[in-house]
């Protein structure tokens, strides 16, 4: 397995983390247990776009930034599903 495939699969692992991390959180009754798990999966989102960004800078994933109109218009249909 070579750097990449090794990069890839860790970027798979880190966002079946984050979505394990959601369903304990939304499962748990505990403040104490929520607040821990949402440090967590918070950590983990981080490290998760931090391994992303790697392999987009070496050409894996090819992506290109959204316009402001475009990310406000996200933001409010969002905000409207609240």
């Amino acid at each position: 397995m070579n750097d990449l495939e090794m990069m890839n699969d860790m970027l798979i692992t880190e966002k079946n983390m984050i979505k394990n991390y959601s369903t304990f959180i939304t499962e748990t009754s505990c403040p104490n247990m929520r607040q821990v798990l949402t440090q967590n999966m918070t950590e983990t989102a981080h490290d998760q776009y931090r391994l992303f960004d790697v392999l987009r800078q070496r050409g894996v994933y090819q992506t290109k930034d959204a316009q402001d109109a475009d990310v406000t218009a996200a933001k409010q249909k969002l905000n409207q599903m609240r």
